[in-house]
């Protein structure tokens, strides 16, 4: 990746660490599914009446809406309401990396180089720690909610990377459109008949999961999948548990300890690793020695 490009993936990663305690507020206001269904009406209207077509199949918007809309997000708002912890959420959905590298692998025949084996193996680690600093107290059916979000994601995700959609934001409308009609269909069905409740602070948290994590999240998220393999952009979400964590600390008041913090740093170098390339080394070559002097004439004889 660019510098640029780099800087890119981890603002984004910010961007969807601190989601998951802004999620956490919301679902103290709406039911998950509900929430999950309000979170794509808000990105996909009125913004599918002014974009044009998403330009790829619609397979291909239905797939990525399938995968990603209705199981990641309905599947990690439903575990979330289980029980599971914000901090620990967003370290289990970055297994979505793993399922995205092993997705790619399979469907698309990418390579997968020893330096992002390696890489990926560093920061699993980092992961490692961090779940063992959380423990294993959670729930076991939410946590294996998490868990089956990450693998819809990582289906997801290369389902995009197929699509290879011209216009990532655009495209995202659309998947946010054919994403709420089920999740709101889905809610009446599991949590009956929505009452929306009137406190401000549940409504913020839906329009920054709505437009600033949804739309311009997976905007940017998709323009990525557009340039470079998936499994050299996937191994940067390995970032959001890093910002998950801070941001519960800040907000929640949740202590950093030592081990979450070399975990960062574990995760942090292992992703870095995974998604740079080693610089070529130019070719050195030695300086050629002056030309040698021609041969003097000889002197005319007479």
């Amino acid at each position: 990746m660019t510098p640029r490009h780099l800087a890119l993936a981890v603002a984004l990663a910010a961007v969807w660490g601190v989601n998951f305690v802004v999620m956490q507020v919301g679902l103290h206001h709406f039911p998950p599914l509900l929430y999950a269904g309000l979170r794509f009406t808000l990105a996909a209207f009125p913004a599918v009446l002014l974009v044009g077509r998403p330009g790829v199949r619609w397979r291909w918007v239905a797939g990525v809406a399938a995968t990603i809309g209705v199981g990641q997000f309905g599947l990690l708002l439903v575990g979330m309401r289980a029980g599971m912890p914000a901090g620990l959420t967003s370290l289990v959905l970055q297994m979505q990396a793993l399922f995205t590298v092993l997705f790619a692998v399979t469907l698309l025949k990418e390579r997968l180089t020893a330096r992002r084996v390696t890489g990926l193996t560093v920061a699993f680690g980092g992961l490692a720690l961090v779940a063992y600093d959380f423990g294993t107290s959670g729930p076991v059916g939410a946590f294996a909610l998490c868990v089956a979000a990450a693998a819809a994601w990582g289906l997801g995700n290369v389902v995009q990377r197929r699509a290879a959609p011209p216009d990532s934001l655009r495209f995202m409308v659309w998947v946010s459109a054919l994403s709420a009609p089920p999740l709101l269909l889905l809610s009446v069905a599991v949590e009956g008949v929505p009452v929306l409740p009137p406190s401000w602070e549940g409504w913020l948290s839906l329009g920054y999961v709505a437009f600033i994590s949804t739309l311009g999240g997976f905007g940017v998220w998709g323009w990525l999948l557009r340039r470079y393999d998936a499994s050299t952009v996937a191994p940067y979400t390995l970032l959001v548990p890093v910002f998950g964590m801070s941001s519960a600390a800040v907000v929640t008041g949740e202590p950093l300890s030592w081990v979450k913090l070399a975990a960062a740093a574990l995760i942090v170098s292992g992703v870095l690793y995974a998604g740079t390339r080693p610089r070529r080394r130019e070719p050195v070559t030695e300086p050629l020695p002056p030309p040698s002097p021609l041969p003097a004439a000889p002197p005319p004889r007479g």
